[in-house]
């Protein structure tokens, strides 16, 4: 075993072993958190501009002012018709979705045993959220216990309907690669159902695990995108992490610079940079799962 993932280990494994069991909420149905926005959605043919999709894991749902400024000042992020957040509990998910104007669905996966506060994904967004789902995610976390679950609505712009998730898999210490495979591969079935375009957006824990979805024949759009977390053992960075993406079926990237990417600058809201995608319809959306088609991404 290589130094870097000895200390690896050695840092989730310490973490894990300090952790109490958690309490999962295993019905598919609930605990669910629904807040409306005021005032109008936006224009009325929303579907002749693109799609734009923000995720961020704003670690625990602590930093919440921070995560408002950044989400609200950085020119990328600025905006979003879909914002998956991960991390989160229903008063954080609450508070950002009054400062950004935005409609929200959360559904917490469980009550996480190192703050003792539910824990888990929310989809947000200035148009209406339409059918609300909690996805249960099998295998539960090593030590604790601790059960994920994606969250999964559908957004109504205008005349399109496109179905969003917001996604966070466990540490790869927590579960195998093989399990979060798998998980993925759950997510995959139920996203097979949606009729139209569908975006997968979040915290994967990993980036070679993601190839699983493109399998499934989403196109990958962040892919080469970079180092949203860093590695830290004793307060020591160890190395960058690409473990945050967004992947369509049915959209591509926007051709042309500038339309994904990290915000680096998260104001100190997380330990993990937002990400950001740009998207539009696709017209071959077959070809984003095979191996030889070139990489959306410019």
């Amino acid at each position: 075993m290589s130094l870097r993932r000895w200390t690896a280990t050695l840092a989730v494994a310490a973490s894990g072993f300090a952790c109490a069991a958690a309490v999962n909420y295993l019905d598919p149905s609930g605990p669910r958190y629904l807040h409306s926005r005021e005032g109008p959605a936006g224009p009325a043919d929303p579907a002749a501009s693109p799609l734009r999709v923000v995720s961020f894991n704003i670690a625990y749902a602590i930093e919440i002012d921070q995560a408002i400024e950044v989400l609200r000042t950085s020119e990328p992020l600025r905006g979003p018709d879909i914002l998956a957040l991960q991390e989160m509990d229903a008063p954080g998910t609450e508070r950002i979705a009054r400062a950004l104007g935005m409609n929200a669905v959360y559904f917490p996966s469980g009550v996480h045993p190192k703050h003792e506060r539910d824990f888990g994904c929310a989809v947000l967004s200035p148009w209406p959220l339409e059918e609300p789902r909690k996805i249960l995610l099998p295998h539960g976390a090593r030590v604790s216990g601790l059960r994920r679950s994606a969250v999964s609505a559908v957004v109504v712009r205008g005349g399109q309907r496109i179905r969003a998730y917001s996604l966070h898999l466990p540490s790869p210490l927590a579960i195998s690669g093989g399990s979060r495979r798998h998980q993925l591969r759950v997510l995959a079935e139920d996203a097979a159902s949606a009729e139209g375009p569908v975006v997968i957006a979040g915290d994967f824990n990993s980036h070679g695990k993601v190839g699983e979805l493109a399998k499934a024949g989403f196109a990958w759009v962040t892919r080469d995108a970079g180092d949203t977390a860093r590695l830290r053992l004793l307060g020591v960075g160890l190395g960058g992490l690409s473990y945050d993406h967004v992947l369509a079926r049915g959209l591509r990237l926007v051709s042309g610079p500038g339309t994904m990417g990290i915000v680096q600058d998260n104001r100190g809201a997380s330990d993990h940079k937002p990400i950001w995608a740009v998207l539009e319809p696709d017209d071959q959306p077959e070809r984003a799962g095979r191996s030889d088609a070139p990489s959306p991404v410019p």
